[in-house]
């Protein structure tokens, strides 16, 4: 049952949890160099080594048929790294979270969760690079605008039906039996002027402690999603606060700005991608930029162009996630709440509720904990 008694007063941050928290994400920002410096030094030696050539040519040897040739040559370079990684995927996925007591999987269902996501990431994936494949072998000269163009419409249809095709695999969901939580939620829903399709509870703890909510989908599938761990801890006010906050988006257009954002920075990736294939071409001895012995090296080029922009693209996500905050401090008047809510995030969670300001500004995609309750303070305040 949800918590109904709970005082916004009475809910601090844990001071242990919070030093477990700073450790925990001092590692996982070394597992991010490890995972980052793994990643670029595997590209690098394939290319350097000449192994991505000699692979190119016994695919070549075996087929000339450019689907297929695309097809083998990811498969078997994505399933080398995929060994070489596994290790630390295994660490930080798996045994790090439990140390941490974060984790309420067995080996067993997580690695079952690991087989299903690689499935729909490896059929998600290979789809996309046989178009950008066959994008640089018919337009060499705009590749890389029709390929912008395509993620777009990408991503617009997986926003559309993630919730009701992807989501599900993972999760169980079942309509909210709270049906007074329920008008709550949907009156709020409302008065921001978008229409759900239901309010769902899903079993976060089959997986992990911590608490989440979400608004998913577009049109026909937007709905309210609850995590059973947000429902049984948090209050229903606290509950309300969370979810405002995600309306906010919705009132904003956020969810508009964000692809055109992501796609303004994807088309000066593939642009830049478009111009190092060409280069590649002399320097590495590509066969031209529809070569796929170049793959490594485009994965390599727009991976370099995402770390070097993911600081842009968390501030721009941090400056929109403020004004959600301000919407849900405006739609619920209950500043509160709101606090409390983020409080019992952190500790729940395990986040740093006070992060170096560096680490916030380079990694954060959401402001500091501390400033979200600030801002609630400062609302309360001014009331």
């Amino acid at each position: 049952m949800t918590v109904q008694s709970t005082q916004a007063g009475e809910v601090k941050l844990d001071p242990a949890r919070q030093h477990q928290a700073r450790e925990y994400a001092r590692i996982r920002r070394r597992l991010l160099l490890a995972d980052l410096g793994l990643g670029a030094a595997f590209a690098l030696l394939w290319l350097l080594s000449g192994a991505s050539a000699w692979l190119r040519d016994q695919i070549l040897g075996l087929t000339q048929q450019p689907l297929l040739v695309v097809a083998l040559y990811a498969a078997i370079f994505g399933a080398i790294y995929g060994l070489l990684d596994a290790p630390l995927s295994y660490y930080s996925g798996f045994v790090l979270p439990h140390h941490y007591g974060l984790s309420t999987q067995t080996l067993r269902a997580w690695l079952w969760d690991q087989l299903k996501e690689s499935a729909i990431g490896g059929v998600l994936g290979l789809i996309l690079l046989e178009v950008v494949y066959a994008l640089l072998r018919y337009s060499p000269a705009w590749w890389w605008l029709w390929t912008a163009l395509v993620l777009l419409l990408f991503t617009l249809v997986l926003s559309n039906l993630a919730p009701i095709l992807i989501f599900p695999l993972f999760y169980k969901f079942t309509p909210l039996e709270d049906q007074e939580l329920v008008t709550r939620l949907t009156r709020l829903a409302e008065n921001a002027g978008t229409r759900v399709r239901g309010v769902y509870r899903f079993d976060m703890s089959s997986k992990t402690v911590q608490a989440n909510a979400a608004l998913t989908g577009l049109g026909n599938t937007r709905r309210i999603i609850l995590g059973d761990t947000l429902l049984d801890n948090f209050t229903h006010d606290e509950i309300e606060a969370v979810l405002a906050h995600e309306l906010g988006h919705h009132v904003h257009g956020d969810m508009g700005r964000g692809i055109l954002v992501q796609t303004v920075l994807t088309l000066g990736g593939l642009w830049l991608a478009s111009l190092a294939l060409q280069w590649g071409v002399g320097v590495f001895g590509f066969e031209g930029i529809a070569d796929v012995a170049a793959m490594p090296w485009l994965a390599l080029v727009l991976g370099m162009f995402g770390l070097i922009t993911m600081p842009l693209g968390n501030a721009y996500s941090r400056w929109r996630e403020r004004l959600a905050d301000r919407y849900a401090l405006d739609a619920t008047h209950k500043p509160g709440a709101f606090a409390s809510a983020m409080t019992r995030l952190a500790n729940q969670n395990l986040a740093e509720a006070d992060p170096e300001r560096w680490v916030e500004v380079l990694l954060y995609s959401h402001p500091a904990i501390s400033r979200r309750v600030a801002m609630a303070e400062q609302f309360s305040y001014e009331s």
